[in-house]
């Protein structure tokens, strides 16, 4: 992650590193902020499959065309919102998995809301983004 971001996990909280998260993350003054909009399970034609695990990496996919597009990558998020429809423990999992897979120990803030439904038919699961570039 990017040096002048901070990550903490304070005592007193229990620790939330298994489960693909940080409970504090702080910008430096002067970051250029960038917020992302919800990103689903389809691709780039619309197409959705009718798959949790497959819409999740998609999703994941999606944020980082979106990163990209605002020149920033991973390790400039400092915030994660997640939308989970027919929230369970195995979702939960999948989710930690990927976000451990593409953040490992510096994980992002993350908010896990279960949801009934999302904006399209069929979606199962939509992450939005906060990204910090520190100005050097």
């Amino acid at each position: 992650m990017t040096k002048d971001i901070k990550y903490i996990n304070p005592k007193g909280l229990y620790d939330p590193s298994g489960n693909g998260y940080s409970h504090v993350v702080i910008v430096p003054p002067g970051a250029t902020m960038i917020y992302i909009a919800g990103q689903g399970g389809e691709d780039e034609n619309g197409n959705l499959i009718d798959d949790f695990a497959r819409q999740l990496k998609q999703a994941f996919a999606n944020l980082r065309v979106a990163l990209s597009a605002a020149g920033a990558n991973p390790e400039h998020v400092v915030k994660l919102t997640s939308f989970v429809v027919e929230h369970d423990e195995s979702k939960v999992q999948l989710l930690a998995s990927e976000v451990l897979g593409i953040w490992g120990n510096q994980t992002p803030a993350h908010t896990l809301i279960p949801v009934p439904r999302l904006a399209l038919d069929g979606m199962l699961f939509e992450v939005d983004a906060i990204a910090a570039i520190p100005n050097s």
